[in-house]
């Protein structure tokens, strides 16, 4: 396929434009993220901050790349899962984009171009994916043609969690980087840790996870008097462990050797060391793409849509709807081990 493919990515609070090449590599993207003083996203007023922005972003990333938009030959959005408000403005960005150009549109699964971005930067061939995100925290294995979803959260995301325990503290979004600030400094003045006291609940249910009850019980250890560094840090380690155990699980059923992460919280370097301990443990690999490439961003849709294209998959625009509960395991993988 010759000419750019771009990737729009509008899920939930960032907008962001990527492209890919013609070759299928893949160049950082543009990105724009609602940051609220108090409070999580508010859908509507995420879309809107997406449809305020969308053009100078487009602008930008032209200029950018110096490029003209006769150069773009194809255009992949996220097609869900995500927020409604927020996917229906990347959507029509999209469909706009795709008409007035007259180049082919792709709707894809914004999961499944977590695990797309993060197979390329990390060359790995066939891993489990350590998926946590806001929305989402799943383990996930490539069998029969899908990616087959082995456990997930039964209630909410654990960069949910993590953001919610931080916005009881008066942090505002996102939480997750000063939470892993806080453990780490806490960490430094205090060398051997012990739990004693910091004790949580475990999330794991079989090979799902649950993460409300260790938020509650942290907090409550919080209302204790305990120091919220040291919270910090425990909240961390009990819901990092927790994920952690899930994914060795899925490594030993799958027979598979390789752990790949991929979202918003992969970007966590403690989670990576823990990773990567557990995979030297059972002589395997972990893997983490570039953080760039793990917080949502448009390159990713737009590699996942060069992917697509190549295996001749198009969107006619009367199935472009999107599809905020789209499951990862919805997506026909053709071209996977």
């Amino acid at each position: 396929m010759n000419g750019w493919t771009l990737g729009i990515e509008s899920t939930a609070h960032t907008l962001s434009f990527g492209l890919v090449d013609s070759e299928g590599i893949p160049h950082p993207a543009v990105s724009d993220t609602v940051r609220p003083d108090k409070g999580g996203i508010h859908p509507r007023e995420a879309a809107d901050h997406h449809k305020e922005i969308a053009h100078s972003l487009f602008q930008t990333l032209l200029a950018n790349y110096n490029l003209s938009p006769s150069e773009i030959h194809a255009v992949a959005y996220s097609q869900g899962p995500g927020l409604g408000p927020c996917l229906r403005v990347g959507a029509a960005i999209a469909r706009g984009i795709s008409s007035r150009l007259d180049v082919p549109l792709v709707g894809v699964n914004h999961c499944v171009a977590h695990i797309e971005i993060g197979r390329q930067q990390c060359g790995c061939s066939d891993p489990v994916l350590l998926y946590v995100s806001g929305g989402n925290t799943q383990v996930i294995a490539h069998l029969d043609g899908r990616y087959r979803v082995l456990g997930e959260t039964l209630d909410i995301g654990i960069g949910n969690m993590l953001d919610k325990f931080a916005r009881a503290q008066g942090i505002p979004f996102p939480g997750g980087p000063v939470i892993e600030k806080l453990a780490k400094e806490w960490l430094a003045n205090n060398p051997e840790p012990r739990l004693t006291d910091l004790e949580l609940p475990f999330a794991v249910r079989g090979m799902d996870l649950a993460f409300s009850g260790v938020m509650t019980a942290a907090q409550r250890l919080l209302d204790n008097g305990a120091e919220l560094g040291a919270v910090c840090w425990s909240l961390q380690e009990h819901a990092f462990a927790a994920c952690v155990e899930v994914a060795e699980r899925a490594l030993s059923h799958t027979g598979k050797t390789e752990l790949l992460l991929g979202g918003g919280v992969a970007c966590n370097t403690r989670l990576r060391e823990m990773c990567s301990l557990m995979a030297g443990e059972r002589e395997s690999t972990s893997h983490a793409p570039p953080r760039m490439y793990c917080i949502d961003n448009g390159t990713m849709i737009g590699l996942l849509g060069y992917i697509e294209l190549q295996n001749g998959r198009v969107t006619p625009y009367e199935e472009s709807a999107v599809d905020q509960y789209l499951r990862t395991d919805q997506t026909q993988v053709t071209w996977a081990v």
